[in-house]
């Protein structure tokens, strides 16, 4: 089964390289319900000749995915919910259910478990989803939270990550970078505190940051925005590692190249200016940052009348053939390599 004799470190692998050499063992399904397995936002599972399930799972870990030094239990139950939940609105279905257990240790009070469910329950509540059940266990050092995210679709309305053409158009939802800079003004002012507990952080005219990376929202209204418009897109991913990271997911699975504008990435101010006082590139941000739970889909370009006015879409760039590769328009015209640089797991 597993014949790898030398050692290999996961740091060296990366979370996909794992995921998909664990996979080659499991590339024939046995239960004829298994339409879409691994490989995608989420798996696909039958129900009835029109209809099928779409399920997903995701772990939120201590001290990789958040820090209890900035992160509020019900935000972080709040953020849980919703990281999941995009992952089903990536494949242009509806959320129904979740499942979530939790590791923790026997420490922990009532009252602050309390606080975390407050979070999930109001997520739960916003996007009307169902906790239908879970686990939790004790935990000797930090507190994982994993997610099951249900949801629902027609079998014509779900999308995959192998439908992208050559020619189409490569859109996003709302903006990119918000998240990341969050991250880093919450790890700056960290940093001060640490060493100088009596200076207050400096967060004012920042909330929007803030939320985008304590408490994310999942883009499930994009499927009915998308209807009204009459568009029906090839591919669809949610930006959770990164937009440069996700266009490599595309680019892998619908075997094409891609051409994106620096000019065309949407920016929000708010993120534009708080980039640069922490000395970063808002275009690294938004291309490299992660966790904006935006979506990334490809449209016919055929449909660009249909979109060019809509305050929910931005057009950033186009699919090409594959020996064309990933590259960048610079602002300026230049050409570059497009490298996916966004979130990696097992990275020290």
């Amino acid at each position: 089964m597993f014949e790898n004799k030398s050692k290999t470190t996961l740091e060296s692998l990366g979370e996909f390289g794992l995921i998909n050499h664990l996979a080659d063992n499991f590339k024939e399904t046995v239960q004829s319900t298994t339409i879409k397995a691994i490989g995608d936002d989420a798996a696909v599972i039958n129900i009835n000749a029109k209809e099928a399930f779409v399920i997903s799972t995701d772990m939120l870990v201590e001290g990789v995915h958040f820090d209890f030094m900035y992160s509020p239990l019900k935000h972080l139950g709040y953020k849980a919910i919703t990281t999941n939940l995009s992952d089903i609105a990536a494949m242009n279905a509806t959320p129904t259910q979740v499942l979530v257990s939790i590791a923790m240790s026997s420490k922990m009070t009532l009252e602050a478990v309390e606080e975390l469910y407050i979070g999930i329950k109001s997520a739960c509540d916003t996007y009307k989803v169902d906790l239908i059940g879970g686990d939790t266990a004790n935990s000797r050092k930090g507190v994982c939270i994993s997610v099951t995210a249900i949801g629902k679709a027609l079998k014509k309305d779900i999308l995959y990550r192998n439908g992208v053409k050559p020619t189409n158009l490569v859109c996003v939802t709302g903006d990119l970078g918000a998240a990341y800079t969050g991250y880093m003004l919450l790890e700056r002012e960290k940093r001060i505190f640490l060493e100088n507990p009596a200076v207050q952080p400096d967060m004012e005219g920042k909330d929007y940051i803030l939320q985008r990376q304590l408490k994310p929202e999942a883009r499930t209204d994009i499927k009915q925005l998308l209807a009204d418009l009459k568009i029906t897109p090839t591919a669809m991913i949610d930006i959770s590692d990164g937009l440069s990271s996700e266009l490599f997911h595309l680019a892998d699975q619908s075997n094409v190249g891609f051409v994106i504008y620096e000019d065309k990435l949407p920016i929000d101010p708010v993120t534009y200016n708080v980039a640069r006082e922490l000395g970063l590139d808002p275009t690294t941000t938004a291309l490299n940052g992660g966790e904006d739970y935006e979506l990334l889909f490809t449209i016919p370009a055929t449909d660009f009348d249909k979109i060019k006015n809509s305050l929910d879409f931005t057009v950033i760039g186009y699919a090409t053939e594959p020996h064309e590769k990933l590259n960048l328009v610079s602002k300026s015209g230049n050409n570059y390599p497009l490298e996916a640089q966004g979130w990696q797991s097992f990275k020290q």
